[in-house]
């Protein structure tokens, strides 16, 4: 019988700095699956309650997975094969779930709009229990807690957690990736950090593939300062992660081909146009002074933010007054973790055109840098030498005033995330006489007892309030959203082709719709005459009317208009002109002894139905 020998190990790669890498579970540390069920309950309180903040989801993103689960659909100008700056990929994996929902027991329409966001909102939960357990294992089990707090307790990751958007695609990917390269445990894992990003950047959103740098230069520094033999290990790693993303640009490539019949490479079609247009770019639809997501990120992580952009330099001074160099080199690690936050922010800072959602990828960061600089206020406050300031302190007032701090937190972004859901929900319930929500079997039921309007087929109209429609998962029995003119003056999603016969699958995709441009500039062939709508959805504000204020003349009051509309139903919805800036921000009660000038102001979101003639 031949000798058996012992398969040589593996060679692991282990910084000499990387002995936090080797600590042994922290007792004190949460369980994983725990922080999945918080970050779970975070999510699905976003997807049930969160309205739709931006009408570049709605028709950028739940209009083609429409289109690709129903066969229409509004369509934007990106996705005309002219311009192919959205990746059909990326909706195509939404409308399968979409299509999933319809043919499951209890099926309704916007029950598929609902299963969509429970699937995302299960989808970033795993993706940010696996950062969690990484930032807790490499780091700090203190560190990877207040991860937890600061990303299930803010409204920046109330809105982002469950938006269908490419950022918020792009946020899941980005925190596998960063999880990748932060694990040192078995080995460097490049290939695995740079597929998540390609992921991210190739088939989410381009520019997001930018965090993954900090990483790459650890990377690089590491195979450098080796030796020749690491440094050959580095370049095979590099290469074949650049080789896995160019397999994810491929694969995306390909499925894009299909739906547009030309070989389209969405990705740089998006650089191309946000970075190097010649015809004004995304600027066109306005731009912020650089203050804009300071103020935003103010009002979404609150302290959690102010701690994010302290990080670095209270790291730097916890290091530069420690006793030994060591200290300082061993924490370069934490310098290439702070790093993805600041470039972002800096990168974005810097551009004219500035969307809340642009700063979706950068959240676990935030939470990540933020929870580095508490643990490390809480640990100097804990640990002040003798004779210091901070030693002369009692515990005790240490201790109150840190809970006064995040009493405060939490009490601040609970009125944020409520005062946005009571102000801003109501498109997300107005059209539930309609029949969406109910189940496809009880529908004949609804509409004969008068609980369900509306026939099929109908005309649903918006004017004014075109940007504030949910999608056409809301309206049941092919119903359709029509446009009519008000004083909007710039260009209008149209429709996607609805031709079948001869024109193979999903025609709409590849067939060149009338009137689109990349100039922002008015078609007047997205209007429908106003006497085809059987609905009209309009808001109307009371308190312009107590003012005295005129109406524009291409928008009307429809709701006074009893002569040809009727009101099916009306929702409470924020009249964010008449209500201060506090208000706003924040849900406040409606309290007789509060100011009248810190009072909401309310409007009244309606949907209508046509007066039949007599």
């Amino acid at each position: 019988m031949a000798p058996t020998t012992e398969p040589p190990a593996k060679r692991e790669f282990v910084h000499p700095d990387a002995s936090h890498a080797k600590k042994k579970k922290n007792k004190n540390s949460i369980e994983p699956i725990t922080a999945f069920y918080l970050f779970l309950s975070a999510g699905i309180l976003s997807a049930v309650y969160a309205p739709i903040q931006d009408c570049d989801e709605t028709y950028n993103y739940w209009e083609p997975a429409h289109y690709l689960a129903h066969g229409y659909g509004r369509q934007t100008w990106e996705y005309s094969p002219d311009y192919a700056i959205r990746s059909w990929f990326y909706i195509g994996i939404h409308a399968v779930l979409a299509s999933v929902r319809r043919i499951l027991p209890q099926a309704s329409k916007v029950g598929e709009f609902y299963f969509v966001r429970y699937v995302l909102a299960v989808f970033c939960a795993l993706c940010q229990t696996i950062l969690f357990q990484v930032i807790s294992s490499t780091i700090h089990p203190r560190i990877g807690f207040f991860f937890i707090i600061a990303l299930c307790a803010s409204p920046g990751n109330f809105h982002a957690s469950t938006a269908f958007l490419p950022s918020s695609f792009a946020m899941y990917a980005v925190m596998l990736g960063a999880a990748a390269f932060m694990n040192w445990r078995g080995g460097l894992k490049t290939l695995r950090g740079m597929i998540w990003f390609a992921v991210a950047g190739i088939i989410g959103w381009p520019f997001a593939a930018a965090l993954c740098a900090p990483f790459l230069m650890e990377e690089g520094l590491l195979a450098i300062s080796g030796g020749n033999e690491d440094l050959f290990e580095g370049f095979i790693r590099v290469a074949r992660g650049i080789v896995a993303a160019l397999l994810v640009g491929v694969l995306d490539t390909a499925i894009n081909t299909f739906f547009y019949h030309k070989v389209e490479f969405v990705a740089w079609n998006i650089v191309k146009y946000n970075v190097f247009s010649s015809s004004g770019g995304p600027d066109l639809y306005g731009t912020e002074p650089w203050t804009f997501y300071v103020k935003n990120l103010l009002l979404n992580f609150n302290i959690w933010f102010v701690l994010a952009l302290l990080s670095l330099p209270l790291f730097l001074a916890q290091k530069l007054a420690g006793s030994s160099k060591k200290g300082l080199l061993s924490g370069m690690r934490a310098v290439v973790f702070l790093l993805p936050f600041y470039m972002w922010l800096a990168i974005f800072t810097l551009q004219p055109h500035k969307e809340e959602r642009f700063m979706y990828p950068a959240y676990p960061f935030l939470a990540l840098n933020a929870a580095m600089a508490l643990h490390i206020v809480l640990e100097t406050l804990g640990h002040s030498e003798p004779g210091t300031l901070t030693s002369m302190i009692p515990a005790q007032v240490k201790l109150f005033s840190v809970l006064v701090v995040f009493a405060g937190c939490f009490a601040t972004s609970a009125l944020r995330i409520y005062g946005v859901v009571s102000g801003y929900g109501a498109p997300l319930s107005v059209y539930k006489p309609l029949g969406g929500h109910v189940l496809h079997a009880d529908v004949a039921a609804g509409i004969d007892d008068g609980s369900i309007v509306g026939d099929r087929g109908d005309f649903v109209c918006l004017g004014k309030e075109w940007y504030r429609f949910p999608s056409s998962f809301f309206l049941p029995r092919d119903m359709h959203a029509k446009f009519v003119r008000s004083e909007f003056r710039g260009l209008l999603p149209g429709e996607f082709s609805e031709a079948r016969t001869g024109f193979g699958l999903f025609g709409g995709t590849w067939l060149t719709p009338p009137g689109m441009n990349d100039q922002n500039e008015e078609d007047l062939g997205k209007y429908t005459d106003i006497r085809t709508c059987a609905f009209m959805v309009d808001t109307q504000y009371p308190e312009n009317a107590r003012r005295g204020l005129g109406l524009p003349p291409f928008e009307p009051d429809y709701v006074a208009d009893t002569t040809n509309w009727e009101i099916v139903t009306c929702e409470p919805f924020l009249d964010a002109g008449n209500t201060g800036f506090l208000a706003r921000a924040l849900w406040v009660p409606s309290f007789d002894f509060i100011p009248e000038k810190y009072q909401r102001k309310w409007a009244r979101h309606c949907l209508l139905k046509r007066r039949k003639a007599d």
